[in-house]
């Protein structure tokens, strides 16, 4: 459903990682090329065999690994029979994989392709993608971690070039931390279903090229008794998505045990406030309540950043995303919420006692919160909670993604003609429950926040009319919402990887269905979403990336942040 675009005009490639553990692979060929196909067979487990005369130069890396006798050599030139004869006995000697370097103007390697097609025997012919049935990808290996890259044969130094450019904005050590949150996930499952507390449906293991479902942030109720027993398996999943990959990478053994200390079974009490000696409060501490915007850390105000700088402790919301986070010091404690959708009141209760008790003990306090501290931010509550203890917080506005991320999407908010209001709402009312959904203007544009957890039912809210205790609709009290107007999902607003799915009412929920959810997420909904994007007669559409604010100048205190780089809040 995702509209065709430049560069399209081929499927793209089905990416596999292939156990190749005992297969026999055949190398036609001895030069530098071969020899590379070898270490690469050798690396993945594999038993390569290479054909070639007995007066073909042969490579000294790949006489070496001949002499040690990891690899096998057939001093002739290749035979047919040699696909169906050398391989293993497990698969009646057919080998697994084809390995020709002769280029593609050698008519062998035409004839080989044929043949491996003509037998299902994956083949790949250098400098020839037509005569390939698959390429080897550029890969950084990382203990359990492999991130390839593939130019699909048409330009190998840049796919060399792309994979040295993402390593290296990986923080080090993550193969290991990889290994350690995969005990972390098993050690979870085992101990929650000893207990009786999984739910044996929950899945264990998610696949790879799965996006997250739609359901990801469903809210938890009382009711939900499934949800409820997998909530440290929840609170896991969660981690794993909004930690930042540095503060991931670095997890340790207490981090572990912490991990899985929190959320069992019993109800996990609010951090107590540490007292001091004889209840005097010494150097009276600060508390700043900050918005972090929607995501870009070019986007945070320079006093947010400021206060970034200059704080004790930070106590940061789960959604702040980690591109914001990685501008806090290594010095600086910092603490994300543990909110997951039906912990949230328990979670904003331990954070505010974690506050507090930093306040007695004179530290400065920094509470940070996506978008702005007092759109749908609880931020006039915290400010009430601290007033009262005796510590006026400070507080500092952020950019809201109710008004960016329509900016971001393309889509005006207000257009002449079109629409002359807009109208911010949130999709989930206090203890989940659902608000009152708002009447029909064909003039409003109506943002939706905190709502992709309840699309389906909040799209079904302003289309239908609620069935009385008969099943009958109820007497009419407010316009339906056609549901052929236009809407937009705008997910992860100014990140890098920001996705747009535009569509309408009528096809949004299955959008988000197929599309799979990258909270956090809003909902646009009204006319002035067609403005700059018009209708290509598509059920919906998805655009994936921001690159906005790509040349603006970054200057001032606010640093270029090198992610590779050290967390010291300093310009490289």
């Amino acid at each position: 459903m995702k509209p065709a675009g430049p560069g399209d005009a081929s499927p793209a490639p089905l990416l596999t990682a292939i156990d190749a553990t005992s297969q026999v692979h055949l190398v036609i060929g001895s030069g530098s090329l071969a020899a590379a196909r070898c270490t690469r067979s050798l690396e993945a487990g594999a038993k390569p065999i290479v054909i070639a005369p007995e007066t073909a130069d042969v490579h000294f890396s790949l006489t070496q690994r001949i002499e040690e006798g990891t690899v096998q050599w057939l001093r002739r030139d290749f035979e047919d029979s040699d696909l169906t004869t050398l391989g293993r006995d497990e698969v009646e000697n057919v080998v697994d994989a084809v390995f020709v370097t002769l280029g593609g103007s050698d008519p062998l390697s035409s004839r080989i392709s044929k043949m491996c097609r003509r037998l299902r025997i994956p083949v790949n012919v250098s400098d020839a993608p037509e005569l390939c049935t698959f390429t080897l990808l550029s890969t950084h290996s990382d203990g359990p971690l492999h991130i390839g890259i593939t130019t699909s044969g048409r330009g190998c130094k840049m796919a060399s070039r792309l994979r040295r450019e993402i390593a290296s904005f990986l923080p080090p050590d993550l193969g290991p931390a990889i290994d350690r949150l995969g005990s972390i996930r098993r050690r979870i499952w085992e101990e929650d279903r000893a207990a009786g507390l999984v739910d044996e449906t929950f899945e264990v293991e998610d696949e790879d090229t799965k996006a997250q479902k739609h359901t990801f942030n469903a809210l938890v109720t009382a009711e939900d008794i499934s949800a409820a027993k997998n909530r440290r398996m929840r609170w896991f999943s969660q981690i794993c998505e909004y930690w930042p990959l540095r503060k991931l990478a670095a997890i340790d053994d207490s981090d572990v045990d912490a991990i899985l200390t929190a959320y069992s079974s019993e109800t996990t009490k609010p951090t107590e406030a540490t007292p001091l000696s004889n209840g005097v409060v010494r150097n009276k501490g600060t508390i700043i309540l900050a918005g972090s915007g929607p995501g870009h850390p070019e986007l945070l105000t320079r006093a947010t950043y400021h206060a970034i700088q200059n704080a004790d402790i930070i106590l940061a919301d789960k959604l702040v995303p980690a591109p914001v986070l990685e501008l806090i010091p290594r010095r600086t404690e910092v603490h994300i919420a543990r909110k997951f959708p039906g912990n949230a009141d328990q979670a904003q209760e331990e954070f505010l006692q974690m506050g507090l008790d930093a306040l007695r003990k004179g530290r400065q306090v920094l509470r940070l919160k996506q978008g702005d501290p007092y759109l749908y931010g609880r931020g006039a509550e915290e400010y009430h909670f601290f007033r009262n203890e005796g510590y006026t917080p400070i507080v500092l506005p952020g950019i809201t993604s109710a008004l960016s991320a329509p900016l971001f999407a393309g889509i005006p908010p207000t257009h002449r003609s079109v629409a002359d209001q807009v109208l911010v709402c949130t999709g989930t009312g206090r203890k989940g429950a659902a608000p009152e959904p708002p009447t029909y203007v064909p003039t409003q544009t109506v943002v939706f926040l905190m709502a992709l957890h309840r699309l389906s039912a909040l799209v079904e809210s302003l289309t239908t009319l609620p069935a009385d205790a008969n099943g009958e609709s109820e007497p009419r009290t407010r316009t339906l919402w056609p549901k052929d107007t236009p809407c937009a999902v705008i997910e992860r607003a100014s990140c890098s990887d920001q996705r747009v799915i535009r569509s309408t009412l009528e096809h949004v929920c299955l959008a988000v269905e197929e599309e799979g959810s990258r909270p956090p997420g809003l909902l646009v909904v009204g006319a002035s979403c067609h403005v700059l994007h018009d209708s290509i007669g598509q059920k919906w559409a998805v655009e994936e990336g921001f690159r906005g604010l790509d040349g603006i100048h970054q200057g001032g205190d606010l640093p270029i942040v090198d992610p590779s780089g050290p967390l010291n809040g300093t310009a490289p």
